[in-house]
């Protein structure tokens, strides 16, 4: 299993970046795939979730309504709209995935995901 993600960058505040998690090695089908934040000396925390079987979605208070994941079944690729960025939203960026969950997404933290990509930096200034 491969996680190879893409799209991040510099922007200023209140622009938008679109990140992408292209797998390879498993498909979405049924999984949960979340994308997770790590600013610099922070712990990693997630951001947004889905359930790609019902296609539920789930964020942080911290981007509810700024940032949007969804998910291309044919591209077997999931994506994070990011907009109205702020300065917080800076950090390493990693997409995670479980094939095979035993129930949806809702609250999952880091250790709940068994796979991982190697992160793409987000830097938003003010």
């Amino acid at each position: 299993v491969q996680l190879v993600e893409s799209g991040g960058g510099s922007e200023q505040a209140g622009g938008s970046l679109r990140l992408s998690c292209a797998a390879s090695g498993i498909t979405y089908k049924s999984a949960c795939t979340g994308w997770l934040r790590q600013p610099p000396d922070e712990a990693r925390d997630p951001v947004a979730s889905i359930y790609t079987l019902e296609g539920d979605t789930y964020y942080s208070d911290s981007v509810k309504g700024r940032f949007t994941i969804s998910r291309d079944s044919a591209k077997n690729a999931v994506y994070l709209q990011m907009n109205n960025l702020k300065p917080e939203d800076t950090g390493t960026y990693y997409c995670a995935l479980d094939p095979f969950p035993i129930n949806n997404c809702e609250n999952w933290v880091p250790d709940d995901y068994n796979h991982w990509g190697q992160g793409t930096q987000v830097t938003v200034s003010s």
